[in-house]
């Protein structure tokens, strides 16, 4: 059976990088000796690996990739430490016109 891995980086910047692979050790290696001039990480270097998780089946590792991706430095950071009480609390909307914040008339 096939291994996939999604996985988060964080580069010399401070910046993250997210992306989804099936052998982690050699992606690690790429982003890390800079194969590839036109990737995100190539000028962010050094990198450090802070997640990453298994998956058996591809289209549930390029969902997981493709949602958190989306999510915010502070919430990766989150999922990096394990602290999956604090994903809770920043996915909640802080923006004034959402319906939690809104006054009464």
């Amino acid at each position: 059976m096939k291994t996939y891995f999604v996985y988060i980086l964080q580069c010399a910047d401070n910046l993250n990088y997210t992306g989804v692979t099936n052998n982690l050790s050699r992606r690690l290696m790429e982003h890390k000796k800079g194969l590839n001039k036109s990737c995100f990480t190539y000028k962010r270097r050094p990198l450090e690996l802070i997640f990453h998780q298994e998956f058996n089946d591809i289209e549930q590792a390029i969902y997981f990739e493709k949602k958190i991706k989306k999510w915010s430095a502070k919430k990766k950071h989150a999922l990096a430490k394990g602290e999956y009480d604090m994903l809770q609390i920043l996915s909640e909307c802080r923006n004034a016109t959402h319906s939690n914040y809104k006054q009464e008339d």
